[in-house]
């Protein structure tokens, strides 16, 4: 009798344990039998021509669908389809990945943590935990376990050992600070960081339209207060993925302080000298509403009953994620650059002030030559139409402006004859209005042949993008209806989902359309690529 079949090729790196679960699983899901007529692997699968494979559809991907509707078209799709229905559905990047790749990364067992989707909140945690829960067998069984991720970002095989394959989201690159400054006038309620960093040497490349993934380090005041509630020094020695580093670094570059793992929840839970608080700890574990924006400080001093030891800490906290931001540059106009446009967030919380850990560092903590990790993330269709005479309408508020900074240089670069219109929005015309100097220079030039403005508190009355866009209804429809590309950037929950209800009401106003069929129109704009957003 001839060995069996493997379907799996022999590089790939999986124990044999491993690899006789995946060939069963993959034999039942292709239909296979082996009974010893040595079936080779091309003949046991499908031969699919080229031109049959069709693009997957997630009718669910939508942040202005509630989750269980969400949930009920994904019901009969596999467990990574489900899990990406629970998510928030705007590709923001606070989990590190887009909603599919997250759910992915869950799945064959790359990501262990379930908290990542900071849209969704808790609603989308426990969710995640529900189907997870449900479907064991399938999450992470493609490597038998969850995957290490250093504090680095950098995913490790058994060895330990990174993967040199180029820069990427596992690999990235240290890029260095080449300019860093302030978009917004003194007056402003906001601080708005236009980032400027050098890609030399890299080989790296991206098109408009692309993220850039940034690794962030740790605020310097919340790892000294998170060394002092362990009573410890911040010299002490701790493993990184068998590198020896001092707790202060392991802090500040390798591990997230604002997600709260079950990991460290149990630790607390073993090394507690206080009942109560135990029983508490037990009760997160399953329930943590009423810890959600805990962070690991808040929990520390909460249950200060926990001694925990620098290495104990350490081992049950999460790996350093990182950020996908709008890339606001054109390669063609800044060769070796890629440009970023990032808000600076911050609020407070049980009495303390709490810093977005990114955006943070940058406009607190970065100056030129600073070093930050890199990679690109790319857009799959968010980009400038193809066509250089097509029109192109965008509409980006506040950081919005990122991508369309972006498109603006590519045409000009690409000397596109294509009329270009864009909507920009903040809160006042003095100190917010980013890029003006560069966006009235691109409309006295021709290449930004309209360029409308809204600024919500020049006026008693708000007004808003979606405002603007209603005045011009009339054009707008004209311009969609001639075959124009619509671009929208920004805030899903708010601003995406009004400028959507807009367009749909300019469809019915002067397209003389149904809602049914105004829904319809832009459904069908966006399978062709039309109507594209990149929201957060």
């Amino acid at each position: 009798m001839m060995a069996p079949v493997s379907l799996l090729p022999e590089s790939a790196p999986f124990s044999d344990e491993q690899r006789a679960w995946l060939d069963g699983f993959l034999s039942g899901w292709l239909g296979i039998q082996d009974q010893g007529g040595g079936l080779s692997v091309m003949d046991a699968i499908p031969h699919v021509e080229e031109e049959e494979v069709e693009e997957e559809d997630h009718p669910w991907h939508d942040p202005a669908i509630e989750m269980e509707e969400r949930l009920e078209m994904a019901k009969d799709r596999p467990v990574e389809r489900q899990l990406m229905a629970a998510m928030a559905q705007l590709d923001c990047g606070s989990c590190g990945y887009d909603c599919q790749r997250y759910a992915e990364a869950i799945v064959n067992g790359e990501e262990k943590s379930l908290k990542l989707c900071s849209p969704g909140g808790s609603a989308t945690a426990k969710k995640l935990k529900e189907l997870v829960s449900l479907n064991v067998g399938s999450v992470g069984a493609a490597n038998g376990k969850s995957s290490a991720t250093n504090g680095n970002g950098t995913a490790t095989n058994g060895n330990g050992k990174a993967a040199e394959q180029g820069y990427s989201r596992t690999n990235p690159f240290p890029a260095k600070i080449a300019a860093i400054r302030n978009l917004n006038g003194t007056e402003s309620a906001k601080r708005t960081s236009h980032v400027e960093i050098d890609l030399s040497g890299s080989g790296i490349t991206y098109e408009v339209g692309d993220s850039l993934g940034v690794y962030p380090t740790n605020c310097s005041e919340l790892v000294t207060e998170i060394i002092n509630e362990l009573r410890a020094t911040g010299d002490e020695s701790v493993s990184v993925d068998g590198k020896s580093v001092s707790l202060v670094e392991a802090l500040t570059d390798h591990y997230c302080l604002t997600e709260i793992t079950e990991e460290l929840l149990t630790a607390m839970i073993s090394k507690g000298g206080n009942l109560s608080e135990a029983k508490l700890l037990e009760h997160y574990i399953d329930d943590d509403e009423d810890i959600s924006g805990w962070d690991v400080l808040d929990l520390l001093r909460q249950f200060s009953s926990a001694k925990l030891t620098a290495e104990e800490l350490v081992y049950s906290l999460s790996p350093m994620k990182p950020r996908l931001y709008s890339i606001s540059s054109s390669l063609k106009a800044h060769p070796n650059q890629v440009h970023l446009t990032v808000g600076r967030v911050g609020w407070e919380f049980r009495n303390r002030i709490r810093k977005g850990v990114a955006s943070t560092m940058f406009s607190d903590r970065m100056a030129i030559g600073s070093t930050v990790r890199v990679f690109v993330h790319r857009s799959h269709g968010f980009t400038v139409p193809e066509d250089p005479h097509a029109k192109m309408i965008m509409v980006g508020p506040g950081t919005g402006i990122a991508p369309f900074r972006a498109f603006l240089q590519e045409r000009q670069a690409r000397k596109a004859s294509g009329e270009n219109w864009l909507f920009f929005g903040d809160q006042k015309a003095s100190c917010d209005f980013l890029y003006r100097d560069e966006l009235e220079s691109l409309r006295e030039s021709g290449l930004l042949g309209q360029l409308d403005v809204a600024f919500s508190r020049d006026q008693q009355e708000k007004v808003y993008v979606q405002d603007r866009m209603r005045e011009r209804g009339a054009e707008l429809w004209k311009w969609l209806n001639s075959g124009a590309h619509f671009f929208v950037c920004g805030d899903a929950k708010r601003m995406a989902v009004d400028v959507d209800r807009t367009l749909k009401e300019i469809a019915c106003e002067h397209g003389g359309l149904s809602e049914a069929d105004a829904t319809a129109f832009l459904s069908r704009l966006a399978k062709e690529k039309r109507y594209c957003r990149d929201v957060y």
